[in-house]
């Protein structure tokens, strides 16, 4: 049975923008593993009931079926550990970047780009979005993105801790990329595959990350259809 990774796509299928798909894409690359993509979109659930999960990214590897971006990471590593590790034995300092940008730059980018979102998808997603979005937030999402260009330097503040490790190395992990870098840069391939708002100022160690990270693996997620901000 071929191996399979279930990913959160647009209208266009080729359109990946999850950033927990992304985690488990560009693991799969660092362990040199090929996966089939199947698109899958927010009005989806049921296409997921086999892994007894709601959301993507799910991993079917043969008879195993891994829902959960750590989860997958952590359970390749397992499974392939002649192939690089992800981890390289930190594994909780890992754990606890993940958990930083989840709980810091997520919540920060969402309110930047998330109006951006809903032209992309197909038409029945887009209702979806909205009102599910417009409830978490208590706004449209036009408010919730307004002024965004202001609120700009804020978030670009919040990533002074990447901003220093990466002045020091190129790469999270130190001389090559880990598990740590895909956790992050995640995050700016969802913005980068969703909208053309520039982020990152070109000066910008972290921009300079990113465009190495998006070159890794034969610029796997630079072909990816998206935005160059």
């Amino acid at each position: 049975m071929a191996r399979e990774l279930y990913e959160l796509v647009g209208a266009d299928p080729e359109r990946r923008f999850s950033p927990y798909c992304w985690r488990a894409r560009m693991a799969l690359a660092h362990k040199g593993l090929d996966a089939e993509a199947v698109p899958w979109r927010f009005t989806e659930t049921e296409r997921l009931a086999f892994a007894n999960h709601d959301k993507v990214p799910v991993l079917v590897d043969g008879d195993t079926a891994v829902a959960d971006s750590w989860e997958i990471a952590t359970y390749l590593d397992r499974t392939y550990p002649d192939r690089p590790s992800l981890f390289g034995g930190a594994e909780a300092a890992i754990r606890f970047i993940a958990a930083w940008t989840d709980q810091t730059v997520n919540p920060a980018l969402v309110r930047l780009i998330v109006s951006d979102i809903e032209p992309l998808l197909d038409p029945g997603a887009r209702t979806y979005f909205r009102t599910s979005r417009e409830a978490r937030f208590g706004a449209t999402l036009e408010q919730v993105t307004a002024g965004r260009e202001e609120r700009l330097p804020e978030f670009r503040r919040l990533l002074a801790p990447l901003r220093s490790t990466l002045r020091a190395q190129p790469f999270l992990g130190g001389a090559t990329p880990d598990y740590a870098d895909y956790a992050v840069f995640g995050s700016f391939q969802w913005a980068r595959a969703v909208s053309p708002l520039p982020l990152l100022a070109a000066d910008d160690p972290v921009r300079d990350w990113r465009e190495r990270v998006l070159d890794l693996f034969d610029g796997l997620a630079r072909k990816n259809p998206g935005f160059e901000s």
